[in-house]
């Protein structure tokens, strides 16, 4: 397997200095961290702290009450439930698996290949970069329609396969792969697909399981509001719009939706905690060079 070692900086620091930054990151991860506690410990909670105010931030009297009736109102929808999670899982892997690829098989040639237009091309797509997707929604729409995929799935997987920021990531990623690396496997005989799939992924590795998990958490959530727009048959929506339907149900329905809520996270954080490795590594080298 082949890694690229980087040379660590050594940074000479006091140990007041350590202390202080010790006590600068806790504090931001205490505060970013309450967000997340909050919605585990409300899922946990009986109706009367729910509602309660000021909110207690921490249950107190923990019940699974709220998942039970979670269940049995999904029991009733006429959709079944397990519809909901196979068009949710659908879209969320195949427009991963698709941008990964996609952005990864664009950004080499940019990274490592010199060609005319190359760096007019990147500043298009660093350009794009400071497009909201709201501003784009109209365009995508037009899009969409024009090609008749309006009301299936890939009116949501096909924007999200082309999005520019993993364009971005990889090619500034692949920029840290050493020449001589690439020179050695042609001197070897390796094709441009063999140094692509056999040298250059296995060393973008942690830039790529990055953007997997940007990518699945952004498409994840992707059928609901903004899903809405392009699919409109209700065996094609995805499990956060059901959930939707369930908190917009009134404050009868408050207990399911925390335990809802609570559902619909977890999915991505399991797969941000399974891969965060990789994520710190490409945070800790991004925009490095040797």
């Amino acid at each position: 397997m082949i890694t690229i070692r980087l040379r660590k900086k050594r940074i000479s620091r006091s140990w007041m200095g350590d202390v202080f930054l010790f006590l600068l990151l806790a504090a931001v991860g205490y505060f970013m961290a309450m967000p997340l506690v909050f919605v585990i410990s409300n899922a946990f909670k009986p109706i009367n702290e729910i509602l309660k105010f000021p909110p207690d931030f921490l249950v107190k009297n923990p019940t699974f009450t709220n998942f039970t009736d979670l269940y049995h109102l999904l029991s009733g929808s006429w959709v079944p439930f397990t519809r909901y999670i196979y068009n949710t899982f659908f879209i969320a892997i195949v427009g991963t698996v698709g941008h990964v690829l996609i952005a990864s098989l664009a950004a080499y040639p940019l990274a490592k290949r010199k060609f005319p237009g190359k760096g007019f091309l990147f500043t298009i797509v660093v350009l794009s970069l400071m497009f909201s997707a709201t501003v784009t929604q109209i365009t995508n729409y037009m899009t969409m329609s024009w090609l008749g995929f309006l009301d299936t799935h890939w009116a949501v997987i096909i924007p999200a396969i082309g999005s520019s920021l993993g364009l971005y990531l990889m090619k500034q990623f692949m920029e840290q792969i050493p020449d001589a690396l690439l020179e050695a496997a042609q001197i070897d005989g390796c094709s441009e697909v063999r140094i692509f799939w056999s040298v250059v992924m296995p060393v973008v590795k942690p830039a790529w399981l990055t953007l997997v998990i940007f990518s699945f958490q952004g498409l994840w959530g992707a059928g609901g509001a903004a899903g809405s727009m392009y699919i409109y048959s209700e065996q094609l929506k995805t499990i956060d719009y059901a959930l939707s339907q369930i908190l917009a149900g009134g404050i009868a329905r408050t207990g399911p939706s925390m335990a809802a809520t609570l559902l619909l996270l977890t999915v991505p954080i399991l797969i941000f905690v399974l891969s965060q490795s990789s994520v710190i590594q490409t945070m800790s080298t991004s925009g490095m060079k040797e």
